[in-house]
């Protein structure tokens, strides 16, 4: 008999598929939305298992406690504010209406409130090219750019730990901790390696790359591979 894929393993209670989100400190998201500009001390910087990018732990002058996303060239015991009014320094923020045009941003709100979904992988940073009186025109770290309410919020400047991808992973070992840490299956089998039980794409005559093929989005764990709900296959013309 084969195994189970990994879409039928999922959720089945095994600790592989465990997730780690029980020893998450915080969700990264910025200050609460208010109207008055409100100062903070960072009194810590903390590493959360959730975040590639060092958290930062801020007392605000209005009693709130907040870990964030902290950014390049911030230490233990900078003030940083939020709110209208604010300056254009790192880890300070405002809405987009009120940064500069130019200025580096990241951590950036889809809907004003929401506490930031966009630009949070440690290094990335996004920058506002152009705004209106609605929309405000921000360059992503995709390099594409994508249009923002202006009175979305965002921090300013570059999140830190930019260079966590260029220590080599020199042993297998290393690559298995670091994936067990966020909870991803390694090594992963390729499914045209497999025998034909084990996997659709599995076969042992030749190996078939190009096996995959259209599969409906209603279609069970077991044969839901490939090109899944595909709108068109084939060479664009």
């Amino acid at each position: 008999m084969g195994k189970n894929l990994i879409q039928q393993a999922r959720g089945t209670g095994s600790p592989r598929y465990k997730t780690p989100s029980f020893r998450f400190k915080t969700d990264g998201r910025l200050k609460s939305l208010k109207t008055d500009l409100i100062d903070g001390k960072i009194i810590d910087l903390v590493n959360c298992q959730g975040h590639s990018a060092p958290i930062i732990k801020v007392k605000y002058n209005d009693g709130e406690l907040k870990l964030m996303i902290a950014p390049e060239g911030i230490r233990v015991g900078d003030v940083i504010a939020a709110g209208p009014g604010a300056s254009a320094d790192a880890g300070n923020i405002l809405s987009l209406a009120d940064i500069p045009e130019g200025t580096f941003i990241f951590n950036i709100e889809s809907q004003p409130g929401d506490g930031g979904k966009f630009c949070r992988a440690s290094g990335n940073t996004a920058r506002l090219l152009t705004k209106s009186s609605q929309y405000a025109n921000v360059m992503m770290p995709s390099k594409k750019q994508r249009k923002f309410n202006v009175k979305c919020r965002a921090m300013v400047g570059i999140i830190a730990g930019g260079g966590r991808h260029e220590k080599p992973i020199l042993k297998a070992g290393i690559m298995h901790h670091k994936m067990k840490a966020k909870n991803k299956l390694y090594p992963r089998t390729g499914g045209s390696k497999m025998n034909a039980i084990d996997h659709p794409f599995g076969n042992k005559r030749s190996a078939r790359k190009a096996k995959q093929k259209p599969v409906s989005r209603f279609a069970p764990p077991g044969r839901k591979v490939g090109k899944l709900a595909a709108k068109r296959t084939g060479k664009r013309k």
